[in-house]
């Protein structure tokens, strides 16, 4: 069979890397790809299809017999509903259902209507009631989340320990637009103190259909640019699976207080949901929080939870769509895998462009190189993106990932290459 892949990053690296080694599987085209996917052993790139519509028309031109999709920006454009109105399978949620990433107020309301334990929050459209709302809470608590409602690549989030901080990121959002349109609206949202953990999950709920929800090992992303969790947020800069600290008693409380009412909240919104999810964890004393919900696999995760799937992707990927989810048997190697992201000079802000990247091969030690801001030119790879590459490595434990990461990186270069020395820790 023939499998699109629809997205150009790391993710979509690892999910290319990972269908791949089905034996069902003669070619992976990814939809545009990246200088480094096209390397990897059945995969095909197909840059000239960037569009939902260019997707479509590839798709029925090569007899695609699976599709699975990447971003999140394809899914809030529709391309879901587009492939299955064709009558074409694809993985992924539905446009009304891409919302609860999409909209992160109509994700506050999803979780209130259904009793998803979460932060309590409120959500504004306009500037001065946002503001005195910030006023009078700061008067009472010492720091505030803000978050641009729509997509932001992960860099909508803000921190505030003080009312001007929270001005000056309200600001930025709601009036000097430093998010685009996904900043028009914003969630003011109670800060949660605890340790974040990523659930990734696949999802198969359709109107009188399978209603389940299956999650992955556990990661923890590193967000943060900089050692010790500091400096701005990124789209990540690391990760490990699965996570030591993520305890028996926290997994049973995620199931109850999270991942059971959201599933009862698609079955009772009717939803047609196939694909993958992403539930961002805040837990503190073994009680889990939602922060968000992602409609597909996150990036770093992904890197570090593929590693450790031993079921085959494209059965795992049917299960979905046949609603066969709840007895399909997901395996796991054990061990740990640790990704570490090295980025360019200046990223998450203005970053380099164009600097030649080179790999020595004989230095990896096991590990796995996942491209993504990278393009080919004449045989070499430059890099083109902020997070240029990951690194994922396994291990027996966590430590020896670790190692086996940071020597794996010291293969890679490309001018003033950038990385935190910490994720893992």
């Amino acid at each position: 069979m023939n499998v699109l892949v629809i997205g150009n990053g790391g993710r979509e690296h690892a999910l290319a890397w990972k269908i791949a080694q089905s034996s069902f599987v003669n070619t992976v085209y990814l939809a545009p790809g990246n200088g480094g996917t096209a390397l990897e052993e059945k995969c095909k790139n197909v840059p000239a299809v960037n569009t939902c519509q260019a997707a479509l028309s590839f798709a029925k031109d090569k007899a695609i017999d699976l599709t699975v999709v990447g971003p999140e920006a394809y899914l809030a454009q529709g391309i879901v509903d587009l492939f299955r109105n064709a009558g074409l399978r694809i993985v992924g949620p539905g446009l009304a259902e891409s919302k609860m990433e999409s909209s992160k107020s109509y994700a506050k309301v999803f979780m209130q209507k259904f009793g998803v334990r979460t932060a309590s929050s409120m959500s504004f459209c306009d500037y001065e009631a946002a503001l005195s709302y910030l006023q009078n809470y700061m008067k009472l608590h010492s720091k505030v989340v803000i978050k641009a409602d729509g997509l932001a690549a992960g860099k909508g989030v803000f921190i505030a320990d003080d009312f001007s901080g929270a001005q000056h990121s309200l600001f930025s959002l709601m009036r000097a637009g430093e998010a685009g349109e996904a900043g028009d609206t914003v969630v003011i949202e109670e800060y949660l103190c605890g340790k974040e953990v990523s659930v990734l999950a696949s999802v198969s709920v359709s109107p009188g259909g399978d209603c389940t929800i299956v999650p992955f090992i556990a990661a923890r992303d590193h967000k943060r640019r900089f050692d010790g969790g500091l400096g701005p947020n990124t789209g990540g800069m690391g990760a490990i699976a699965p996570v030591e600290d993520f305890t028996q008693e926290a997994q049973d409380d995620f199931l109850h207080a999270i991942l059971q009412p959201t599933v009862r909240g698609m079955k009772e919104e009717g939803m047609d949901y196939r694909g993958f999810i992403f539930f961002g964890l805040m837990i503190e004393n073994n009680s889990c929080y939602l922060l968000e919900y992602n409609v597909r696999l996150g990036d770093p995760e992904t890197q570090a939870v593929l590693p450790l799937l031993e079921s085959d992707m494209v059965l795992l990927c049917s299960a979905i769509l046949d609603g066969s989810l709840s007895t399909f048997p997901l395996k796991w190697r054990g061990g740990s895998v640790c990704t570490v992201v090295a980025s360019a000079c200046g990223y998450p802000l203005s970053y380099r462009r164009g600097d030649i990247i080179t790999v020595d091969k004989a230095k990896l030690d096991g590990g796995k190189l996942f491209m993504a801001g990278v393009e080919e030119r004449e045989g070499n790879l430059y890099t083109s993106g902020g997070r240029v590459c990951a690194i994922s490595a396994w291990g027996a434990d966590a430590k020896e990932a670790r190692e086996k990461a940071y020597t794996s990186l010291s293969a890679l270069n490309f001018a003033q290459m950038q990385y935190r020395s910490d994720i893992g820790l």
